[in-house]
């Protein structure tokens, strides 16, 4: 081979060779690859809402409007908030005239990635979560025909759907209202997460630690549900595979998806919920009724897996459980237009 073409070939070799993750060598890196994705670094589409600046903005504006509700104090942001992870840090959240609801608030942020809303998938998507939480007597307590003239009786909003929706003569409808909500919401993700950067192949991304933890979540069977780009959200399962995990964290009056589907087989079945952010959600479980993240995986072992972890084992599976938080949403405040004395006077 002439020295020209050899140093050539050499220089290909040696560029694809240092291209290759160190992180690659790795058996680990290849398991994680094959069960879980990494966050995306923009928010993904959703399917049949064409999504423009102008409508994510009109969406946030609704989020945190606390005239959606009937008593103008809850906002979806008062349960999902923002700041804290998604949640509200409260075992059950407090809706319509101090009612409490019956379970614990899911996260708002990636829920986008998830097959299905709340514990017992009753919302196939975010548009069916927003809208519902809107008409539910014990959330925001309002009607579809309420949330319409309370927009309605808010001058400054018009303008606002009009430009969002172009081509509609009367556009403040309740259809465009859920999925305006839902179109800001798809944008709540936190990508960038220690665990996503070594995902991506930055092998000093996740600290030793981390990597053991994640290890023995995969061989201790939690990757078996808690998988995907939201190491969790995709799959039910029952709570309690091998041993109930008692009353006060499975209450025996709330059958789970049962409730949805009518079937037998679906009692005491969940919503595998996602793992990201997790450090940041107290607390835990459909109930709410575990406030230690190391007690919530200790739990998860034995009623899941049938097996009782280490003290060790606990502690590396929390490590790895640190490395999914992402980087959080930085949103402003919206400044909302002005009620005015055509909009409806709130029912507390």
């Amino acid at each position: 081979m002439e020295m020209s073409k050899r140093v050539a070939f050499v220089a290909v070799a040696l560029s694809w060779f240092v291209s290759v993750p160190a992180v690659a060598q790795d058996g680990l890196w290849d398991e994680a690859r094959r069960l879980f994705q990494p966050i995306p670094l923009a928010p993904p589409a959703i399917k049949g809402i064409e999504s423009t600046p102008s409508r994510v903005e009109l969406g946030k504006m609704l989020y945190f409007d606390p005239r959606l509700s009937e008593s103008h104090t809850i906002s979806c942001n008062s349960c999902h908030i923002v700041g804290l992870g998604g949640v509200d840090v409260l075992e059950n959240s407090i809706g319509h005239r101090w009612q409490r609801g019956a379970r614990n608030v899911p996260t708002v942020l990636n829920a986008v990635f998830n097959t299905a809303q709340f514990w017992d998938g009753r919302a196939t998507d975010l548009e069916e979560q927003a809208g519902g939480r809107l008409v539910d007597h014990s959330a925001m307590g309002s009607t579809r025909e309420h949330v319409v003239e309370q927009i309605k009786g808010v001058s400054g909003y018009l303008g606002r759907f009009r430009e969002a929706f172009p081509g509609q003569d009367d556009p403040i409808r309740f259809e465009n209202v859920q999925n305006l909500i839902a179109l800001f919401e798809a944008t709540l993700i936190t990508p960038d997460a220690p665990f996503d950067r070594w995902l991506r192949g930055q092998e000093n991304a996740m600290t030793r630690e981390e990597r053991d933890g994640l290890e023995v979540f995969i061989r201790k069977g939690c990757a078996n549900c808690h998988n995907g780009i939201n190491v969790g959200g995709g799959m039910y399962a029952p709570f309690g595979v091998v041993e109930q995990p008692g009353a006060e964290l499975l209450p025996p009056t709330d059958k789970g998806r049962f409730e949805v589907t009518k079937t037998a087989t679906d009692e005491y079945v969940f919503k595998v919920p996602t793992l990201r952010n997790v450090v940041l959600t107290p607390p835990y479980f459909h109930s709410g009724k575990a406030w230690d993240l190391r007690q919530a995986v200790a739990v998860m072992g034995t009623a899941q897996l049938g097996a009782s972890l280490s003290a060790a084992e606990v502690d590396k599976i929390v490590a790895f459980l640190h490395s999914l938080s992402g980087r959080q949403p930085e949103i402003t405040y919206p400044f909302l237009p002005p009620s005015g004395p055509e909009t409806p006077r709130p029912r507390p």
